[in-house]
């Protein structure tokens, strides 16, 4: 379709944008993904309608004119934030839009909680379909997925974020060996090491009044998830979020020690990151973990 010569260029206007980004049209055509020579023929036509030059040739080098460099800055953030708004709430019919991924650095979290409770989500949404994949390392906006549930990474692009549950603590054991005692009992059963979350003992035993020295060290495990069958047939003890283990409490597997039980300090936090090709959905999901981690909360306290 033929532009008329009062329309505003918009898409040169963005190809100038990436020109002035990237230092030179070739590393702009790279980052559009675009041939050089369609960039440059962009950057003429803008040129052709603002009736100015916009580049100059410097020896082997390409510089913003005077006038390049005003109307760049004065053009680029306000076209950012339209590329962000459209971005944000463009929605798109697709193969997998009934599809979403969650990823999360709470991999005990996930297993015990998450995961058995995902069907009646799927159910409430009409069938939608939950990837869940478990990581430790910092989340890019590269990387692919919709939700980021999480206890200590943070989200360096744009997303909706929920606090979904300030984490408790306790010290549990199998009933046969911790029924009828208390907190002495850690100075003589072994109580196992997360090495995955050293925290959670020192930040438990000052609640308690308590040293490395008042207590007994018990085996090593890389995540809570591998030390629950330790505790629940051993003669040990673990001290872990109270929502992993709620369950395994109420089905008479395991006993928490009265007095145990002490915040931790850390909060655990949904984000649907903006760019996800599915974002209602995904906030939706983050809606319903919070009404879910409420849930467990409330069990856990009565």
């Amino acid at each position: 379709m033929a532009r008329g010569d009062d329309e505003v260029p918009l898409s040169a206007i963005r190809v100038f944008v990436a020109i002035a980004r990237e230092g030179s049209v070739t590393r702009a055509a790279r980052a559009l993904g675009a041939a050089q020579s369609s960039v440059s023929r962009y950057l003429a036509v803008l040129q052709d309608y603002l009736g100015t030059d916009l580049i100059e040739r410097r020896g082997g080098r390409s510089e913003l004119t005077e006038f390049g460099r005003l109307f760049v800055n004065t053009v680029a953030e306000p076209l950012d934030t339209v590329c962000f708004t459209a971005k944000r709430m463009r929605r798109r019919n697709r193969p997998d839009a009934n599809r979403i991924v969650v990823r999360t650095s709470l991999s005990t979290f996930a297993y015990s909680l998450l995961i058995p409770n995902l069907q009646a989500f799927s159910a409430e949404m009409g069938g939608v379909i939950v990837d869940v994949i478990s990581s430790l390392s910092q989340p890019t906006s590269s990387d692919h997925y919709d939700v980021l549930i999480t206890r200590d990474l943070s989200v360096i692009e744009p997303a909706d974020d929920w606090e979904v549950y300030n984490e408790q603590l306790v010290c549990v054991g199998a009933p046969d060996y911790v029924d009828g005692k208390d907190l002495s009992v850690v100075r003589a059963m072994p109580i196992l090491n997360i090495t995955s979350r050293p925290d959670i003992l020192p930040i438990w035993l000052r609640a308690m009044n308590l040293t490395f020295a008042d207590i007994k060290s018990g085996a090593r495990y890389d995540h809570n998830y591998l030390a629950l069958p330790a505790v629940m047939t051993g003669k040990c003890l673990l001290v872990a979020p109270e929502i992993i283990v709620s369950d395994l409490v109420r089905g008479g597997v395991l006993h928490v020690l009265p007095g145990s039980r002490t915040g931790s300090g850390m909060q655990y936090r949904a984000f649907a990151v903006d760019r996800s090709e599915n974002s209602e959905m995904a906030r939706a999901f983050c809606r319903w973990l919070v009404r879910l981690c409420r849930k467990a909360a409330l069990l856990e306290a009565a």
